[in-house]
């Protein structure tokens, strides 16, 4: 083996390293991901070889509010390589962290729009130049490989892709791994259960706290609870509303 090919295995292993690095790291947001409490993607139907005719199968996409497929797709294979799941437990990806992205931007991250159609397509464009696919398509050790330059700044060429870029995904990554599922992420609540968190209780007796992390999970959104209901237009409010007419 030449020292080239040396040197590219060592770059690819220290690349991997990064990866699962990133992932600890994040774990550590511990209750602090979970506190935020204030999005699935695409999966790809391989068609198999076949000597006749068969239908033309395609990737079948979950409905999303503002992210084309193409944007959906990229930002789900990058959210899914700042927390990964290919350690045996749920990621990005099973939580959902895309359509908390996609439904924060139509609303509280709307200001971010702009800011995910260039970069999203960037990445896509720098994808197809360095690695001959779109950014989803790359293999794990290729598109850690553009994340790291991103972190760093270091793509002269796609200067949308920078550690500012970087920052804004990691952030609401995180925010749709572990914030409340009411907002379109921690889908079946994996964010909570990766992080130890119990779930969402108005009040813990004294028998609940001495379980620490034997207590048995609380699995309901915040917004589950008659006290903390979103939904103005109950018979309830209605009924003041009568109230307030006399």
């Amino acid at each position: 083996m030449n020292n080239k090919n040396k040197t590219q295995e060592h770059e690819v292993g220290g690349r991997a390293e990064a990866s699962l690095s990133r992932r600890d790291l994040l774990k550590g947001v511990g209750l602090t991901g979970a506190a935020l409490m204030t999005a699935g993607s695409s999966s790809v139907i391989a068609q198999a070889p076949d000597t006749q005719a068969s239908p033309v199968r395609i990737r079948v996409t979950e409905a999303l509010e503002t992210l084309t497929s193409a944007e959906s797709a990229a930002l789900d294979a990058f959210a899914s390589r700042i927390l990964p799941s290919d350690d045996g437990t749920p990621g990005a990806h099973e939580a959902r962290a895309v359509h908390f992205i996609d439904r924060g931007l139509t609303g509280a991250m709307a200001a971010s729009r702009e800011q995910y159609t260039a970069g999203l397509a960037a990445l896509d464009d720098h994808a197809m130049q360095v690695g001959g696919s779109a950014f989803h398509a790359l293999p794990a050790s290729a598109q850690d490989a553009i994340i790291d330059a991103m972190t760093r700044s270091a793509i002269p060429e796609s200067p949308t892709l920078n550690a500012g870029f970087f920052n804004l995904v990691r952030t609401h990554t995180i925010e749709g791994t572990f914030s409340d599922p009411y907002y379109g992420g921690n889908r079946d609540f994996v964010g909570w259960d990766l992080i130890g968190y119990p779930g969402v209780r108005i009040m813990s007796t004294p028998d609940e706290i001495t379980q620490g992390k034997d207590l048995a999970p609380s699995r309901q959104s915040a917004y589950d609870m008659p006290a903390y209901t979103k939904d103005p237009a109950g018979p309830a409010a209605q009924a003041g509303g009568a109230s307030h007419g006399h």
